[in-house]
């Protein structure tokens, strides 16, 4: 959720170079583990480096909804879940289509998960006929 709070802002402002994860300051008992913290600045910063063609495979699963009029919200759940298909192939593709339709359920509209959960289902058969290739991101300094 600190992941997409921060893309959120980052595409409302415009500005996506360094994204922060700016959510994340809670009191000293209710800090989240490392692991998770480490989780959402790989997503955060993965997204924000591979926007561009996350958007393009968008726009190919989606192509009746250009990028640029999607709802933020939906546009950044979708960012997310398909960098996690694409780019980290730990992450069970089950998974990441579950998490981002609940995150849509929660901060999209009406229609947000059912958009969402068919465009991601499209896109997971890109990747299982091999259209979308999947990749491991390239490390830092690379």
């Amino acid at each position: 959720m600190a992941s997409l709070q921060s893309l959120f802002a980052a595409d409302v402002r415009g500005i996506w170079n360094d994204p922060q994860l700016e959510w994340l300051n809670e009191p000293e008992d209710e800090k989240l583990p490392g692991s998770v913290i480490e989780f959402a600045r790989n997503l955060l910063t993965g997204v924000s480096k591979s926007r561009l063609g996350l958007d393009n495979v968008i726009t190919r699963y989606a192509p009746a909804w250009p990028v640029s009029q999607l709802p933020v919200v939906d546009r950044n759940i979708l960012r997310m879940a398909l960098f996690e298909l694409i780019y980290t192939p730990g992450t069970p593709r089950k998974t990441a289509i579950n998490e981002a339709v609940e995150l849509a359920k929660i901060f999209g509209s009406e229609s947000s998960a059912r958009f969402v959960n068919g465009v991601l289902g499209s896109a997971m058969s890109g990747l299982e006929s091999g259209e979308i290739a999947p990749v491991e991101p390239v490390p830092e300094g690379r």
